[in-house]
């Protein structure tokens, strides 16, 4: 179950590339000359982004028309209330269904990321929800674990995540029509994603966004800072690309270091 969000964002994503050691060794001005090119490059895809942005929040809107219901810490709330008094919310749909002893290590790896943006997200008129179908009770049992603090609700007994394409039924998936990140085919029967809504002046609630697979790394702040290393994500030759996430309380004290040689008795 933890597994699938890795398997996703490994679509498209090219091998890892690792520090040589012969990796070359140049003076300062040769090395500003080759960052000043990395610049220009750098400059393209941001402006490329800021042009992404407009166009995403450019996209038609869809008017919320179910009236979705969530238990949360405050009792039963509908979609419109979860915005606790704002225009904008950023749900992220965590992988965490009914009877899980846990949720999904990556979703988790995501949640890591968010109880610090919380108040400048306020400041920019935008409240932020995790919701998962797991009951209210296994919900708060894994977040105390954690110790987050952000709010997560459950959508238990409703078809929210059905209708979000993030929880999908075994028949679904063997008859093919289960259909993730539009039009993909789901590894499981929970999915990870992250979706916009926009709640107008006479509080109708309006679909905006989503964002699926590889999107999702919009929470990582971790990768994004990886990125800027010599030895970048690392994920070259593992099982899968998040195969070395694990729930924070769940990682050894201190990495262990990895040989630079081995002998033929393999000391």
């Amino acid at each position: 179950m933890t597994t699938a969000i890795a398997n996703i964002s490994t679509l498209d994503r090219p091998p890892a590339t690792h520090p040589a050691v012969d990796h070359p060794i140049v003076s300062r001005d040769q090395w500003l000359a080759e960052r000043r090119k990395l610049l220009a490059r750098e400059k393209e895809l941001t402006r490329l982004g800021d042009q992404i942005a407009r166009e995403r929040r450019a996209l038609p809107w869809v008017r919320m028309e179910q009236d979705y219901v969530f238990d949360t810490q405050e009792g039963r709330r509908p979609l419109a209330d979860l915005f606790d008094g704002r225009r904008q919310l950023v749900m992220q749909h965590f992988m965490l269904a009914p009877g899980w002893e846990q949720g999904c290590k990556s979703c988790s790896y995501m949640a890591d990321h968010t109880d610090a943006t919380l108040v400048h997200l306020a400041q920019r008129d935008t409240a932020f929800v995790a919701v998962s179908r797991a009951p209210l009770a296994e919900i708060e049992r894994f977040r105390k674990r954690m110790g987050w603090k952000f709010p997560w609700v459950s959508s238990q007994g409703t078809a929210f995540n059905q209708d979000f394409h993030v929880s999908f039924t075994a028949d679904e998936r063997t008859s093919g029509k289960a259909d993730y990140n539009f039009g993909s085919k789901p590894p499981g029967e929970e999915m990870p994603g992250v979706s916009a809504f926009w709640k107008d002046d006479a509080g109708t609630v309006f679909h905006t966004y989503s964002t699926y697979g590889r999107g999702v790394e919009v929470m990582m702040h971790t990768y994004r800072l990886l990125d800027l290393t010599p030895k970048g994500r690392d994920e070259d030759g593992l099982g899968f690309t998040m195969e070395w996430v694990r729930h924070h309380d769940r990682y050894e004290t201190a990495p262990k270091a990895v040989p630079t040689a081995r002998s033929c008795c393999g000391v």
